[in-house]
């Protein structure tokens, strides 16, 4: 069996998929620490732009989304995302036309499955976000996605605050997107020292003290609230800081 590795990228991917086509029995990954079995031929994957473009037109010769909706399941945090869109889109060349609604195929279930997560998670956190105003007047949101979503977020947050600074820091993947009140860029971000202003310490105060006094300490209501906000999502809100 073939392993084909390759760099985590979109590009690199539909490389690997065109290189893998004609394989029988292989798997595509961008794992580097994939379980390898007796008799495994590993396969380091560079992008090939005639080979990503050729992959990408074929998809969208039968599903003008596919292509889209490929690129969106690849940001999943699943270890087998790569295979799981592969396994779509040979699926997909089979069928000959758009398969994203034939849920007895369960090629078409698992890619859903990862689509749903995605699309999920960007929609909760696009309510949950919390924004920290820093000494130097920029808004600062830092947090830690299961899945790699941060360009998808920056669109609706640069509409929301049209004529702010702000920055959306994912500290497990050490990226952020900067946005100066006009336009919006990705870029790598390690650490952060944030500074925050009088106004935000205070307004900080206030939110823990209304939460404390909501709070009635016979009648916890831990449970409501992880229903309505996953508890790895806590360490970033006000109230749940010490």
């Amino acid at each position: 069996m073939k392993i084909f590795i390759c760099d985590g990228t979109p590009d690199c991917f539909f490389t690997a998929a065109f290189d893998a086509w004609k394989e029988r029995d292989c798997v595509i990954t961008s794992q580097n620490d994939v379980q390898l079995t007796l008799g495994c031929e590993v396969i380091r994957v560079e992008y090939d732009e005639e080979k990503s473009e050729r992959v990408k037109r074929g998809i969208l010769k039968y599903d003008r989304e596919g292509v889209n909706d490929a690129e969106i399941a690849l940001r999943s945090c699943d270890p087998l995302k790569e295979q799981v869109v592969f396994e779509y889109i040979r699926e997909l060349f089979k069928q000959k036309s758009p398969i994203k609604k034939a849920y007895n195929l369960p090629q078409v279930i698992d890619f859903n499955d990862i689509l749903y997560k995605i699309t999920g998670e960007t929609h909760r956190i696009k309510g949950l976000l919390r924004f920290m105003e820093s000494a130097s007047g920029i808004f600062y949101a830092p947090y830690s996605p299961d899945n790699n979503i941060t360009d998808l977020l920056m669109p609706h947050f640069a509409e929301r605050f049209k004529a702010e600074r702000f920055v959306i820091h994912d500290l497990k993947r050490k990226i952020a997107g900067m946005y100066d009140g006009h336009d919006w860029i990705m870029g790598y971000a390690g650490e952060a020292e944030v500074y925050l202003s009088e106004y935000e310490k205070a307004f900080e105060t206030l939110w823990k003290k209304y939460y404390d006094a909501v709070n009635i300490a016979s009648r916890p209501h831990e449970k409501q609230m992880k229903k309505s906000m996953p508890v790895r999502y806590w360490k970033f809100l006000p109230e749940k800081r010490d």
